[in-house]
């Protein structure tokens, strides 16, 4: 997980915040009296799951280096 852009992060903390929002289980245990002081929070929560390495989303990059010719045009 340490060579994810901050960009994917968001995109994998966004997305399983919006799940735990929507009902989802929780992936790890957490106490009554931790979730009280994250005040129930969604992206705080995906936060501890993030960092406990259990989010089950996937990142697919494109690895291939794209080139870009230009052609400049014949003189006539």
């Amino acid at each position: 997980m340490d060579d994810m852009t901050k960009y994917e992060k968001a995109r994998i903390l966004g997305s399983r915040a919006l799940q735990l929002a929507m009902g989802a289980p929780f992936l790890i245990k957490i106490s009554e009296a931790d979730l009280e002081a994250m005040g129930f929070n969604p992206i705080e929560i995906a936060k501890k799951e993030f960092a406990a390495g259990v989010i089950p989303i996937i990142i697919k990059r494109e690895t291939s280096v794209y080139t870009r010719e230009e052609e400049k045009p014949e003189a006539a």
